[in-house]
């Protein structure tokens, strides 16, 4: 068997197993039951009967079949893992030759402080404030964890009880879930602010009437609002919340006594829509403001900033992510728990003399913002030509858009078989709106950030042909 047979022949099997993934989560009934006499606790029957996300099965059979113009022409496109692989040349060149040029601190080998060295944390530090925050940010007020869903899981620990509530604007990102769920208790409530996805054009629409619904639900049910959890640019849409509506929010919050999380893991990778084939997509001009700016005027223990260099640096396999609070006991727990959960000391040496460096970071950022744009347009120009409602995005790494069309009725059946038959036929794999909390099937989010710009031209190509081939036979 020839290297493209055995790769076809992965594909094939994920199908089944993702059929079988799927039918496992739609029918409990179906998974094995935790039986009494487990060698495991109660959580850990519990974990192994989970599923961190119904498409990853498919997207590493997907990823082993790579396409490829001349080794694999007939190779899978994964774009369903929000992984950023534009600039990886420019970080790998980086990386190698600080290593080369550099030797290695003789504390790499030492146990350092659990949330990060401290000449990490001031060079974090540093480095969000001239190019994220744009305001001073204390190198005492920060953590680092491996990466984002540490440092989520540790944060829902620590401000969250079991059985208390987090609010998150729907559509979301779906793994939101498990980060604050699987360890601290806390439940996930979708907050559904609009049905159509062509009323999120101008950007997001959470209002603090929606707030006041919501808590007013939550606390009905006798249970507790925590937080609420803003991502900004926002995953999967890719809208930016304004500074007043950030503002609007914090009052909110702060006048309940509820915290308020922004997460601006995206907040570097923003798409430049004065681009000629995007620009019409823009009615209003909406900057990017960090939440750290309100956070230094309020100086509040109910607000606090997420960020990792996972998406905005496409290094989400080294691991790196940080919270931002000035809530001192916030730190302090953080401090005493994040021990199971330290960055590796190696890789906080390799980044400090990476984000030193202001001319390698800048170049990267602005590289990295170009080629966003491009592979962003690239794929909203065949949205427009075959008419797929998308929504326009400023910031993150998606298109978020709507194929109801294809779906027999609103169900997450339908949208299961949709997204498979997609796949199966093209090798384009999106992510399923499974998850994301929202009441309308058939929404999908694509990565276009996972593949370089002619190999995207490609997958729009299948996907272009699919969605002839389906409106020609219904």
């Amino acid at each position: 068997m020839d290297r493209r047979e055995y790769l076809k022949t992965l594909a094939v099997g994920s199908l089944s197993s993702s059929f079988l993934l799927e039918s496992c989560q739609n029918n409990p009934t179906t998974l094995t039951n935790i039986s009494v006499g487990s060698t495991l606790s109660q959580r850990g029957a519990k974990a192994s009967q989970s599923v961190l996300r119904v498409d990853f099965d498919l997207y590493f059979q997907a990823a082993a079949n790579l396409y490829h113009e001349t080794d694999n022409p007939d190779g899978a496109f994964p774009l369903n893992v929000a992984e950023n692989k534009l600039n990886w040349s420019l970080l790998k060149g980086q990386l190698e030759s600080l290593t080369a040029k550099n030797p290695i601190s003789n504390w790499v080998a030492n146990y350092t402080d659990s949330i990060g060295s401290p000449t990490s944390r001031e060079v974090m530090a540093r480095f969000l404030e001239k190019h994220l925050t744009k305001c001073p940010i204390d190198p005492a007020q920060i953590c680092l964890s491996p990466g984002a869903t540490s440092v989520i899981d540790l944060s829902s620990w620590i401000i969250g009880e079991p059985g208390d509530v987090a609010v998150f604007p729907a559509p979301c990102y779906s793994v939101y879930k498990q980060d604050i769920g699987n360890k601290a208790g806390m439940e996930r409530y979708d907050l559904i602010t609009h049905h159509e996805l062509a009323d999120l054009k101008n950007g997001p629409l959470l209002t603090t009437k929606h707030l006041d619904e919501v808590l007013e639900k939550i606390t009905g049910q006798g249970k507790r609002m925590r937080m609420l959890v803003i991502t900004n640019p926002d995953n999967p849409t890719g809208g930016i919340y304004t500074k007043q509506q950030l503002e609007q929010f914090t009052d909110w919050c702060l006048n309940r006594n509820i915290h308020l999380i922004v997460n601006e893991i995206y907040g570097l990778s923003l798409i430049n829509t004065n681009h000629s084939d995007i620009k019409d997509d823009y009615t209003n001009n909406v900057e990017f403001y960090s939440f750290a700016n309100i956070m230094k005027e309020r100086k509040s223990d109910y607000l606090h900033h997420w960020y990792a260099l996972s998406k905005d640096f496409g290094a989400s396999g080294f691991r790196v992510g940080v919270v931002h609070s000035m809530n001192q006991d916030f730190l302090a727990a953080y401090n005493n728990l994040n021990g199971p959960s330290m960055v590796s000391n190696y890789t906080q040496w390799i980044f400090e003399q990476a984000l030193s460096d202001d001319a390698f970071v800048e170049n990267y950022i602005t590289t990295n913002r170009k080629l966003l744009t491009e592979n962003y347009a690239t794929a909203v120009r065949t949205f427009k030509k075959i008419n797929i409602p998308y929504v326009p995005a400023r910031g993150s790494l998606f298109v978020w858009l709507d194929l109801s069309e294809f779906l027999d009725e609103n169900t997450q059946e339908a949208e299961s078989k949709f997204w498979l038959e997609l796949y199966k036929q093209t090798g384009v794999l999106l992510t399923p709106g499974d998850g994301f909390g929202h009441t309308k099937r058939g929404q999908f989010r694509l990565v276009h950030s996972y593949v370089p710009q002619n190999h995207l031209e490609v997958a729009m190509s299948r996907l272009e042909g699919f969605i002839t081939k389906k409106r020609n036979h219904l």
